[in-house]
């Protein structure tokens, strides 16, 4: 949530997060497909394969969102590396905000 413009509410009966109340760039997913606890999130070109290619345990092309570069992150896996679910949770916001809002995002990151 500390993204900017970014707002969750629900979608599919999961907690969901969206920028500007409009794009998602991920969805929590306890136990909705499967019995497993991940999320789902947007990933940047090829980052989906290249994660799910290194790691498949921890790591899966989610249903419905696979085919279009979503990653789906497994959090029942120990250890979980926060750090990474941060960066990746980033990484989706970026790949879905408009370009002056990441640029923005950006530029103030630049100075901090």
């Amino acid at each position: 949530m500390s993204m900017p413009e970014a707002t969750e509410k629900p979608s599919h009966g999961e907690s969901a997060w969206f920028i500007r109340g409009k794009s998602m760039f991920a969805i929590s997913s306890d136990r909705h497909h499967d019995d497993r606890v991940a999320f789902w999130c947007a990933a940047p070109a090829g980052a989906a394969e290249a994660l799910v290619a290194r790691d498949g345990t921890r790591y899966f092309v989610p249903p419905y969102v696979g085919h279009r570069g979503w990653l789906g992150v497994y959090l029942d896996v120990d250890p979980v590396d926060w750090e990474e679910v941060e960066d990746l949770v980033t990484e989706a916001w970026r790949a879905v905000a408009p370009k002056r809002l990441r640029e923005s995002f950006d530029a103030e990151a630049e100075r901090a």
